[in-house]
């Protein structure tokens, strides 16, 4: 199924499908309109659960995939297959879920409801389904054709996380052209520009997107992009803004991340986290459930100096069975109680010897970027502001903007 823009006047499902596509505002209300005014259309009932499986409990999820799964055979195969899918999905099978989507797109190539799901590739935490994910990507972009702005969305994306930084900037322009309001493509972009050290640029450009769908689904991450850019500029006091006014309490990770790169910048934080917050979240059922998600709350009790907690943190991943908790997480949150400890010199040891590991940390570029940070801090804490500098090059050297680089990288 292709997607294009739709008139004001088209079905209700259309309209859902394509503003769930942008990851707009609207898509919610749309997805259960549309379940309302056709409570047997299948499709319809599964995105809707794929649009809300996280806020769902167990018992409803499952019952709302049944009907859902139960209507679609009814419909047909792709989108018995499209639910299917949704099912994996929900349940955060994702490596079955990334297994099926290749079946998937064999038979319904360029299908962009399933591709509504290609997270799953990333989500495994395996690179080789990540590898496997963008090829995937790459080929279906092709069949849809260059003017089909979901698929040129994604894999703008996708250029976007390889570091193809120009491809990814042009890609995303061009799938804005065709679609504007393409959270995808705005995201991509966003990514492009951090790489490129845009600065006030590319704040204005997401304020200007944002004005546009300022309930977006990704209005808060897109500020905590717009966040980085005025950090990147040297506008500290917007940075800091963003965080107080633009993110929510439950946005722990982002507001950490934040918080955690103006600290290593000697600056004071923005808005905080409450430490027992934290560590409820951490106690929660799935608190530990996600390597990424666990490292941003090790970010937040760092914010703190919740040293205790973070050396605490750092015994329970080196005891986890799973191989990034124990050879990745636990020596990143090490280094973090180290210099909240006061201790730059061990931090830098423990980091430095971690190397390209780090990327299993999970996430994406720029959000990796702040364990590069964090090592880059701590070498000059330690005494060692060369080979800082040596670290930072690229950036530096790159970037159109990089006040925040050299505020790292500054003896205090």
């Amino acid at each position: 199924m292709r997607a294009a823009a739709v008139p004001v006047d088209a079905p209700v499902g259309e309209r859902a499908v394509v503003e769930f596509l942008a990851l707009s505002g609207k898509a919610l209300p749309l997805l259960r309109a549309w379940v309302g005014d056709e409570p047997d259309c299948g499709v319809g009932r599964g995105l809707l659960t794929l649009a809300t499986g996280d806020r769902l409990t167990d018992t409803v999820l499952k019952e709302q995939l049944a009907i859902a799964h139960r209507d679609a055979r009814a419909a047909g195969e792709r989108e018995t297959s499209l639910v299917y899918g949704v099912f994996l999905h929900t349940h955060r099978q994702y490596r079955l879920t990334a297994d099926h989507l290749v079946a998937h797109f064999a038979r319904w190539p360029a299908d962009t409801q399933a591709g509504l799901m290609l997270g799953a590739f990333a989500a495994c935490g395996d690179a080789s389904y990540r590898a496997h994910g963008d090829t995937l990507v790459e080929q279906q972009a092709t069949l849809a054709g260059e003017d089909d702005w979901p698929w040129t969305s994604w894999l703008a994306s996708v250029r976007a996380e390889q570091g193809r930084v120009r491809e990814a900037h042009a890609l995303a322009e061009h799938a804005l052209s065709r679609f504007p309001r393409s959270g995808v493509a705005v995201h991509a972009l966003a990514h492009a520009e951090h790489e490129l050290g845009a600065g006030p640029e590319s704040t204005a450009m997401l304020d200007r997107w944002l004005t546009h769908d300022p309930q977006a689904v990704q209005s808060g991450h897109l500020n905590w992009h717009a966040a980085l850019q005025s950090l990147a500029s040297g506008d500290l006091a917007d940075a800091r803004r963003r965080a107080d006014a633009a993110l929510r309490r439950e946005d722990v990770g982002m507001r950490a991340a934040t918080n955690w790169r103006l600290l290593l910048a000697g600056q004071e934080p923005a808005g905080r986290s409450d430490p027992e917050h934290v560590r409820e979240l951490l106690a929660a059922p799935g608190g530990m459930a996600e390597v990424f998600h666990t490292f941003n709350l090790a970010l937040a009790l760092a914010v703190e100096s919740a040293t205790d907690d973070l050396e605490l943190l750092a015994r329970r991943a080196a005891a986890d069975r799973r191989p990034e908790y124990h050879e990745v997480l636990a020596p990143v949150v090490r280094a973090l109680a180290e210099i909240t400890a006061g201790r730059p010199g061990a931090a830098a040891d423990t980091l430095g010897a971690l190397g390209e590991k780090a990327e299993r940390i999970g996430g994406v570029r720029v959000e990796r970027e702040i364990i590069q940070d964090t090592l880059a801090r701590a070498l000059v804490e330690a005494g060692d502001p060369t080979r800082a500098a040596e670290l930072l090059h690229h950036r530096t050297t790159t970037r159109h903007h990089h006040a925040y680089e050299d505020l790292l990288l500054s003896a205090r």
